[in-house]
């Protein structure tokens, strides 16, 4: 029993040491695995509200505590390192403005597609940097789940810095933080 308990012991540790230079920046060359690389990213959208109202579609995804309210969102956007994109969000939220259970993603002109998510909540007024027009905002982390194409097995960690306004009926979306996405796709 010793002997079974000390060579798994062992070889959790050899397991362990082969996997420790996998970070950002990557394996050593030879071992088959892509190099990644840390990039900025900044995109700015314009969404329009194409459901908001109870979780009483199709096919209802909200769940308790979030389920007082559901809003999609559909727009255009264009950034670095995406390009043109066109987005998708779907979101569930409370009384409270709380939101959350969020499908979100930006479908490239390329084609290739990143997938997001987050939850926050949505503050009415605005901020002293936001412009008068501003009647609510949100700044919550969001993550980046998964990616297709150049973008496939990307992460990164993104703040947002969105807004309704009164002189439109859309949200306006300002995405800053990282993408971390193998080397030579960028």
């Amino acid at each position: 029993m010793k002997t079974l308990l000390l060579s798994m012991a062992v070889l959790c540790i050899i397991i362990s040491c082969g996997r420790s230079g996998n970070v950002a920046g990557g394996d050593s060359p030879g071992k088959g695995k892509a190099k990644m690389v840390t990039i900025p990213f900044d995109v700015t959208a314009t969404g329009n509200y194409v459901y908001v109202g109870p979780d009483t579609l199709a096919v209802p995804k909200c769940v308790a505590p979030l389920n007082i309210w559901r809003a999609i969102v559909e727009g255009d956007g264009t950034g670095t390192p995406t390009g043109d994109f066109k987005m998708h969000f779907d979101f569930c939220g409370d009384s409270l403005s709380n939101y959350g259970n969020t499908v979100a993603y930006m479908a490239l002109s390329d084609g290739d597609t990143i997938f997001v998510t987050g939850s926050g909540r949505v503050m009415d007024g605005r901020l002293s940097d936001h412009p008068a027009f501003v009647v609510s905002y949100w700044k919550d982390p969001f993550v980046i789940l998964g990616d297709t194409g150049k973008y496939a097995g990307a992460t990164g960690e993104i703040m947002t810095n969105d807004y309704n306004s009164s002189e439109d009926s859309n949200s306006h979306h300002h995405w800053t933080g990282t993408i971390t996405m193998k080397k030579g796709k960028v």
